[in-house]
């Protein structure tokens, strides 16, 4: 006789913040879609224990520069709209971006410092190429991002961009330009739980509401820490289902930025024969970077090539149709 076999489920008490990014004409902003994330009450795809409101949404990085750093196969296939941000923004939606990720470089072709109005020009440029919701990244230095960031907050006033990263050195002033032209934040601290948490804390202390954060845990990629990042968005995660209001931001994952820099993926000279080519080596370190992060509760996953945004589409559709 058949038996029937009933499925264990855990009864978790908490959920994951819903948070939207963008703001259409009717919300006092100029683009063309919205975007929502989080809300689970579940474990990533876990669909028969409760509930995944939102698929994980897909995001493409442009920056505002020629990127010299990127390997010669994403250079190759983006051509010349690496040259023009408006452009690559505009080719990024064509190819599928749900999301786009504006890196300031912070320094021009020949090593010249970006100025405040050229960063606010840029964003000026990029917000009428495309109606898609952005975020915006500084170069990653405390002092400059604040000073990019701030000016491209007030030029983009009312877009709801999600600005970052916001890190426990410099979240005071970016918070600050968040709240006083109606943008996100994206909170970003090294791979740990209470210090994910804490400067989540410290965010809210500064009265930006938490529907208006996301989460960057920091991300190692295939082969580089991807083990113990997934561990520790794991337990983020868990610690957000089961009540933690500290941890109930939704999680956005730079994943193209940690694949790309690593030598499998630029490297074609002096490697093992067995290595391959380097343009399918470089996609595949991402392809698979990007489904375990969205397995371990990633709700953007931003990426380079533009031929891993349909693959990493298509295995959403089929995580969310089980």
């Amino acid at each position: 006789m058949p038996v029937t076999v009933e499925i264990p489920k855990e009864r978790w008490t908490g959920t994951v913040r819903e948070v939207t990014l963008g703001a259409t004409a009717a919300e006092g902003g100029t683009r063309t879609k919205t975007v929502t994330i989080g809300g689970e009450t579940t474990l990533p795809f876990l669909h028969f224990e409760g509930e995944i409101p939102y698929p994980p949404v897909v995001g493409i990085e442009i920056q505002d520069g020629y990127p010299a750093d990127w390997s010669p196969a994403l250079l190759e296939a983006w051509g010349d709209v690496v040259n023009d941000p408006a452009a690559w923004a505009q080719k990024a939606e064509e190819m599928g971006a749900e999301v786009l990720m504006l890196k300031l470089r912070g320094t021009d072709g020949d090593g010249n410092p970006t100025t405040a109005e050229q960063a606010a020009e840029t964003i000026k440029k990029v917000l009428g190429a495309t109606g898609l919701p952005l975020i915006i990244r500084g170069p990653g230095q405390a002092e400059r991002d604040n000073e990019l960031l701030v000016a491209v907050a007030e030029a983009a006033s009312g877009e709801r961009l999600a600005l970052g990263l916001c890190e426990d050195k410099n979240y005071r002033t970016i918070v600050a330009g968040a709240l006083a032209h109606s943008h996100l934040v994206v909170s970003s601290s090294p791979i740990d739980v209470n210090l994910a948490k804490q400067l989540n804390i410290l965010i809210s202390d500064m009265r930006l509401p938490l529907e208006r954060v996301l989460m960057d845990p920091t991300t190692g990629a295939l082969g580089y820490g991807l083990e113990y990042t997934y561990s520790v968005m794991e337990r983020l995660r868990l610690a957000a289902l089961t009540g933690d209001g500290m941890t109930q931001q939704p999680m956005v994952c730079f994943v193209g930025e940690e694949s790309w820099r690593q030598k499998e993926s630029r490297v074609a000279e002096g490697v093992p024969g067995e290595w391959g080519d380097i343009e399918k080596r470089g996609i595949t370190w991402e392809i698979i970077t990007a489904t375990a992060l969205l397995e371990s509760g990633a709700d953007i996953v931003v990426l380079r090539h533009p031929a891993t945004v349909s693959r990493i589409q298509d295995t959403i559709d089929k995580l969310m149709a089980q």
